[in-house]
């Protein structure tokens, strides 16, 4: 008996221990090497799919047009930004506000319901990682056990020949990451630019390249879940995120408790076992070494690794799917189905509406802006036929894909407009600068100072009405 309350007493020990330390270090902080098993399961076929997609996406970004724009363009030194076409300028900024705004909203609604979903999916560091680089390593090195006897085998030809190769395409596929995102920085055909003209004539994109290239080689051959159990704040916010309700990857311990081996005709439930036999693979195969049973953790980015592995176990030993799956602690604690609740779809209706506002702000946004100011440091001037002027500098920014010629009438009061030089040609996407005198006669001036009205017109079509002040003669 002594016995078995001490096995008891350490498995109690165990299970509690994983909370003082990452599942990947060591009791002097030496990094552990995670060799998780390759994963198999309907799961796992569903986020090859959408990672595949993304990927395709992703990478075939930058090539495809819409109306002559980019799909994405993120030129920061330019300070013009394309998004599915459409070009934004700093003008526009209460937009990039307003999404921000919406994104930050929307990440803490989704995250409360529907948990990290998106770290398993979605995230470009877990799209790389298991969608590229680790199925490079699988494709050389084998499976986890084989990987682990590299590893530990002296320095021969095979080694030597398989780690090359390896990281030869690491390097590779870093380079083309490298290259996709600075086609969405400066444009794909800035960058073809940049690289026909070699390192001499463009020194520091080259070295940019390099060195962002030397990044994505390391996060993903070296640092690896490293950057989301202590780098990402993701991962840490969802510890004041999640609640009993959010939907997570859940092992269910009123079923599977207590775990004991597999011995074949058993009647578990009788002997009072629960379905875990204790295979632990479910441990094997999570990219970031934790073990599920041992509920939510920081470290968990619910690839749903360990649902395909634990189910794969449950169809061998003749019981129902489920012990690891997407619930939520009280689906589990009060033994219910899931359900999509009142609380998810009132956060949900929030979601959409928050959305539906960000792409309606989009959709109105005006194709084209015109301020007006009048020229600092400047009074009214009165010239020999008794008009009243003053002089105005303007900046107009063209949205649209079309070049348009720009002409302005003062529509309120009588007056007349003179423009000082030629006339305003707007390319597309383009912006435009000038200036101007407004004329109007003192008797149609109400007061010293008064707002007047000024027309932006294009061919017959009025785009904009602009209003500012007019400074005359104290009445």
């Amino acid at each position: 008996m002594a016995e078995v309350k001490d096995l008891y007493e350490e498995q109690d020990v165990a299970e509690e221990t994983f909370r003082d330390h990452l599942a990947t270090m060591d009791e002097k902080g030496k990094r552990l090497w995670v060799y998780p098993k390759k994963p198999k399961g309907r799961f796992t076929n569903y986020r090859n799919l959408v990672s595949y997609f993304l990927l395709i996406v992703l990478i075939g970004g930058p090539f495809i047009k819409i109306d002559g724009q980019p799909l994405l363009l993120l030129d920061i030194l330019e300070r013009r930004f394309i998004i599915f076409g459409q070009v934004f300028w700093p003008q526009d900024f209460f937009l990039f506000v307003i999404g921000m705004i919406t994104s930050v909203v929307f990440i803490i609604l989704f995250t409360v319901v529907f948990g990290r979903i998106f770290c398993g999916w979605i995230c470009p560091q877990t799209i790389f990682m298991e969608g590229v680089f680790r199925k490079i390593e699988y494709w050389i090195e084998g499976d986890y056990m084989a990987q682990k006897k590299l590893d530990k085998m002296p320095w021969n030809r095979e080694k030597a020949a398989k780690k090359i190769s390896k990281h030869f395409l690491f390097v590779l596929v870093s380079a083309i990451i490298m290259h996709t995102f600075m086609a969405y920085l400066v444009g794909i055909e800035k960058m073809w630019q940049i690289i026909d003209e070699g390192p001499v004539e463009n020194t520091g994109g080259f070295i940019a390249m390099i060195v962002m290239t030397g990044l994505f080689y390391g996060v993903f051959s070296k640092m690896r879940e490293q950057v989301c159990t202590a780098i990402c704040p993701y991962g840490r916010l969802q510890g004041v995120l999640l609640d009993r309700q959010s939907i997570v990857v859940a092992y269910d311990h009123e079923r599977g408790e207590t775990r004991s081996k597999f011995r074949k005709n058993e009647d578990r439930e009788a002997v009072g076992k629960g379905d875990c036999i204790d295979c632990k693979q479910c441990v094997y195969v999570c990219p970031t070494g934790i073990d599920i049973r041992n509920g939510t953790q920081l470290e968990c980015v619910n690839c749903t690794a360990c649902i395909d592995a634990c189910d794969s176990i449950m169809d061998r030993i003749g019981k129902p799917r489920g012990l690891v799956r997407y619930a939520s602690e009280q689906n589990i604690a009060d033994k219910l189905p899931f359900k999509f609740t009142g609380r998810m779809k009132a956060y949900t209706a929030v979601l959409t509406v928050l959305t539906g506002v960000l792409v309606s702000l989009l959709i109105i946004r005006s194709d084209f802006e015109t301020t007006i100011l009048r020229t600092p440091g400047m009074m009214f001037q009165e010239r020999e036929d008794g008009l009243i002027t003053n002089l105005y500098q303007l900046k107009m920014v063209n949205k649209t894909n079309t070049a348009m010629d720009v002409r302005l009438e003062l529509i309120e009061p009588k007056g007349s407009i003179e423009l000082v030089g030629s006339a305003i040609q707007l390319q597309e996407q383009g912006i435009g600068e000038g200036a101007f005198f407004v004329a109007i006669h003192p008797d149609d001036l109400e007061k010293m100072s008064s707002q007047i009205s000024i027309g932006v017109f294009s061919g017959d079509e009025m785009v904009e009405k602009v209003k500012t002040k007019f400074l005359g003669p104290a009445k």
